[in-house]
This record gives structure tokens, C-alpha cells and sequence, in this order.
């Protein structure tokens, strides 16, 4: 059986993994001062966005993710021809409206795959199955790393499905913001009161960040430090700490929005490779996504990860 994947543009992988792995994008058209992105992942439009240096103006922009007409074409023109089982991954449903829509997509696929399938001289049934990562951006990253493991493997979609369905339950994204006034006007375009005024002026003038987590879909503060070199200290540092203790998938993803290059000189990103190497994990570099950027502001870095349930100590 051939099984493959797709994602929605949002969630951060490195291009040559997905190259790799050939893995389906769901894109999502971003709009802001004026200019349109198309959000799918792909290099050349996401340098665009950077050199254009729309830089606070961002915080305005409007995301359109992946209309329901898209996906049904995406995968009736394409996937249901090249695969016999596809997977589609998304960000949390808390955060974004693109689980709801390939939900609703997969009804008319499955309705009107046999169509395609015949004309193409293809024998066989298809199959799609929605998995909810519960995490965004980098944190979704475990989960997709997850069931290319196991469809290398020659693992059934049932044991895929209920092992991705746990890993979900199971994965964190952890993100470090450079600009809280920028992450403050962009929750209040989107009316979201997880960073208040207040918090954002104090932040500021004391050079305060914010650790944030993503697990299970919801999001909130779970610890603070004194500026972004200090806060990616501790938030690589903590990585390491569950590297050493044992991940359930060997992953730990890191994004950037922007030049990855940066990475390398953060304090504490050489310890957590060093872990990483010393355990048998991949590192995975990759670049966040224009509507990543757009939503948590350039400069930001996120972090994903698979394990037990614990407590994080910042």
C-alpha cells in the first residue's frame, strides 16, 4: 500500500525532509501591506517575505488558510492518483480553522475518488485519515516525523493512526518571542487576551520574554526570562534535559523566523546538539512559516517535541 502525508503550511519542517519524504502542502494565502504570499512552504516565496522586510506591519495581516475546494483539489487531481492512503496533518483546531476544513474536504473525496482512480487505471480503494497535531508550528513536527517512521516501516494506517493520535497528545511546542508589542497587536487583531497590554509594556522595558507552550491546543505563559539570549539559554537547556531523559519520538525540532544561521550562535544551541548527538536525536533546522512569522513576529523561535507528560521547569 502506498501512504503518504500532508500537512497544512504551518506546521515547520526543514524543506529536505520534506523533500525526502515528499510530503503534500496545504497552503494558506497571507495577505499584509498590500502584498499576497502564498504560505506553501517553498523557499523562494518564503525569502520573498523576509527581503521585503514588512517587519511590525505584519502584525495586520490576514491569513486565508487552505479553502475547502483547494483541498478537495488537491487531492483529487493529485493524491488519490499517487497514493492509496494519505494522512493530513494540522495545527491545533484551537488555532486554526485548516483541521475543520480538511475534515470537511475529506467527505466529497472519499465520495469521489473512485471516479478518479478509474479513469487513471488505478485498482483499489483510497483512504484519508485527519490527525489534530494539538501543537503549532515547530511542535507539530513529532507527529509528521512520527509516521514517516512508520509507513518506512510498512506499518497498517490503524497502528499509524492510533500511534500519531497519542504522539499528538503527547507532543510541545515551546516558543520564545523577540517583539512583545508586536505578539501583543497581533493577539489583538485576532482577539486573543493571552498577552495584555500591560504584561507587553512591562516585558519591554524590563527586557522580560515569555516562555509560551502549546500542549493538547492550548496555549499559555510557563515561565519568563531576562532577554532573548537568556530565554533561548534556558529553553535549549531544557531541551537537552529531555533529550537525556528519553523523547518518544527521536526528534526535537527547532524554527526560526528568519536567517537559521542565528541558531548557531544562541547560547545553549550547541549543548542541545550535543545531546541530541549523543543520544541518537535529530536536530531538525527549520524555517518558520510566513504565517508563523506573521502571527509570533520575525526573530522568534519555536521548539517541538515528544514525551511523557512532565512538568517544564524554566
Amino acid at each position: 500500500m502506498r501512504i503518504g502525508l500532508a500537512i497544512d503550511a504551518a506546521c515547520d519542517l526543514s524543506p529536505a525532509f520534506m523533500q525526502q519524504h515528499d510530503i503534500a502542502v496545504m497552503p494558506i494565502t497571507v495577505k499584509v501591506d498590500g502584498q499576497v504570499f502564498l504560505d506553501d512552504r517553498k523557499p523562494a516565496e518564503l525569502q520573498r517575505f523576509i527581503d521585503l522586510r514588512l517587519g511590525s506591519r505584519s502584525h495586520s495581516a490576514e491569513t486565508e488558510p487552505c479553502p475547502v475546494e483547494e483541498v478537495q483539489k488537491l487531492f483529487l487531481d493529485k493524491l488519490v492518483l499517487e497514493q492509496d492512503c494519505v494522512f493530513c496533518l494540522t495545527i491545533t483546531a484551537t488555532r486554526s480553522p485548516i483541521n475543520e476544513h480538511v475534515n470537511r474536504a475529506s467527505f466529497v473525496i472519499l465520495k469521489n475518488y473512485r471516479q478518479a482512480r478509474e479513469a487513471a487505471s488505478i485498482p483499489g480503494p483510497f483512504m484519508m485519515r485527519v490527525i489534530d497535531t494539538r501543537n503549532i508550528f515547530a511542535g507539530a513536527a513529532p507527529a509528521v516525523y512520527e509516521a514517516t517512521r512508520m509507513i518506512a516501516a510498512g506499518d497498517t494506517p490503524a497502528a499509524i493512526r492510533e500511534r500519531l493520535l497519542y504522539i499528538a497528545n503527547n507532543s510541545y511546542g515551546y516558543m520564545l518571542p523577540r517583539d512583545l508589542y508586536y505578539l501583543r497587536a497581533r493577539a489583538k487583531k485576532k482577539n486573543d487576551r493571552s498577552v495584555s497590554l500591560f504584561s507587553a509594556m512591562l516585558g519591554s522595558a524590563l527586557d522580560i520574554k515569555p516562555l509560551l507552550r502549546c500542549f493538547r491546543g492550548e496555549t499559555g505563559p510557563v515561565g519568563k526570562v531576562r532577554g532573548f539570549e537568556q530565554g533561548a539559554e534556558a529553553l535549549f537547556g531544557y531541551a537537552a534535559q529531555r533529550v537525556r531523559a528519553g523523547l518518544l519520538v527521536p526528534l526535537v525540532c527547532v524554527s526560526y523566523g528568519g536567517d537559521l544561521a542565528v541558531l548557531t550562535h544562541l547560547p545553549g544551541y550547541a549543548g542541545l546538539r550535543a545531546a541530541c548527538e549523543e543520544h541518537g536525536v535529530e536536530l531538525m533546522e527549520a524555517p518558520m512559516s510566513i504565517t508563523g512569522m506573521v502571527n509570533v513576529g520575525e526573530g522568534a523561535v519555536t521548539l517541538g517535541l515528544a514525551a511523557e507528560e512532565h512538568d517544564a521547569e524554566f
